[in-house]
């Protein structure tokens, strides 16, 4: 139906109903233009007003997806926070894990958890390496009650909305971008998580009220070319052999920053080669087990004079006991409101098994397991950041929290195969212990 104009209201429709006289015929003149002009700018005024209203509802609807599509927010999601992070022993902690659904932030949360402690888990799942193993590992937290908060280290408001939610007394910082090679392929994403990251998690945590106290994990890596062993914390690590290296030694100095300026009790564990079940599949440990059961080769390096390369292994179990320690003992965060009102701990233990394997011996172990000859591959190693060896000296943890390895590799390698063949789904027939 068509909308009367403003000129249809104005005059009737029905020729010769009324007489118009000539004298008339100026004002007619004159009311048809005014007419005219009035509708074109009342549509003018409407148009406009549509078109507000439509950009406002657009930017409402906007919005408003935005929000229910977020993987975070709202009241129910508050609640399950607040569940997660809930403590329940006497004197317990409530802890932030970041890189939750990772290798140790797994195997830590667990033990926190299970311990009566509350934990909150924050983990962005990158792509690094399978994100389904990390979901697999979420999984796990979750039929725990263990909520992991798919997140990013760098979105402040996020830090923010999670201290706002649950008082946190620690933070287990664990995220991390890892890999000592693939900082050749992608080294931005070690800035963006190791320093980057970094500092937006301190920041929170320094305005924070009560602040937490934070353990963090820095990286054996960061001893780079130091030829003494074992390796001690006193040692200079001054030489980093890799970019991994040289971020988590930035961490390093970059923790003692906000620890002198802000009050932050600052922990940083140097880890030594950790593995174990749910581990890292960019571990070589890993990548032998499963390239061994493809009857795939193997790529074993070996550095100056054919020299074979070693590691401190250290299974997941003895880490994790590091690491509670290390939360134990952390003491208090002296600043409130971002500002410091005394001195607060800062600290740096090693945490290793101190007992260096050869790689050649390791995949001896894995060939023992799985009851399948590996083909091996032995190459010179390319200059890629690794190191010939690495060896710790673990007698400040030892002294400090009572820090104790006690699984060797032989018996470690075993819980790790079980696991592979039970989570990739291999049959038993090959007999493997």
């Amino acid at each position: 139906m068509k909308m009367p104009s403003l000129e249809d209201e104005l005059f009737p429709s029905t020729p010769g109903k009324f007489k118009i006289d000539r004298a008339h015929n100026m004002n007619r003149q004159f009311h048809r233009c005014f007419a005219s002009t009035s509708t074109m700018f009342l549509w003018a005024l409407f148009l406009i007003a549509l078109t507000a209203s439509y950009l406002s509802f657009q930017s409402f609807v906007d919005s408003g997806s935005r929000y229910f599509s977020a993987s975070w927010g709202g009241i129910q999601w508050e609640k399950q926070v607040r569940n997660s992070g809930q403590i329940h022993r006497s004197g317990g902690m409530s802890v932030l894990v970041t890189g939750a659904a990772g290798f140790v932030g797994t195997h830590v949360s667990l033990a926190l958890k299970k311990r009566g402690d509350g934990v909150v888990g924050l983990d962005n799942f990158n792509n690094y390496y399978d994100p389904s193993l990390k979901k697999a590992r979420k999984s796990l937290l979750n039929s725990h009650g263990i909520l992991v908060v798919e997140g990013d280290l760098n979105d402040a408001k996020l830090l923010a909305k999670l201290f706002d939610v649950v008082a946190f007394t620690h933070v287990m910082h664990l995220a991390a971008q890892a890999g000592v090679r693939y900082a050749m392929e992608n080294p931005n994403s070690y800035v963006h998580s190791n320093i980057a990251g970094l500092v937006t998690l301190l920041e929170t945590c320094k305005s924070a009220n009560p602040q937490p106290a934070i353990v963090w994990a820095s990286s054996s890596s960061v001893y780079g070319l130091n030829e003494k062993a074992p390796f001690s914390e006193a040692d200079r690590t001054d030489q980093p052999a890799s970019l991994y290296a040289a971020t988590k030694k930035a961490g390093e100095e970059i923790t003692h920053t906000y620890n002198h300026i802000y009050g932050l009790s600052m922990t940083g564990l140097r880890f030594f080669t950790v593995y174990g079940p749910w581990g890292r599949p960019d571990m070589a440990y890993f990548s032998f087990t499963r390239n061994i059961l493809q009857g795939k080769p193997i790529t074993i390096y070996r550095g100056k004079n054919r020299a074979d390369l070693a590691r401190d292994f250290t299974y997941i179990d003895d880490i994790v006991k590091g690491c509670l320690g290390s939360l134990d003992t952390s003491g208090k965060s002296t600043g409130s409101g971002g500002k410091k009102r005394g001195p607060a701990p800062y600290r740096i233990f090693n945490l290793g098994n101190t007992s260096p394997v050869k790689v050649p011996e390791l995949v001896n172990i894995l060939e023992r397991h799985l009851k399948v000859k590996a083909k091996r591959n032995i190459v010179d190693m390319p200059g890629n950041g690794d190191v010939p060896f690495t060896h710790a000296n673990i007698s400040s943890a030892q002294k400090v929290f009572g820090y104790k390895p006690t699984t060797d590799l032989q018996t470690g390698l075993k819980k790790f195969v079980r696991w592979y063949l039970s989570y990739y789904g291999y049959n038993n027939r090959k007999g493997v212990q």
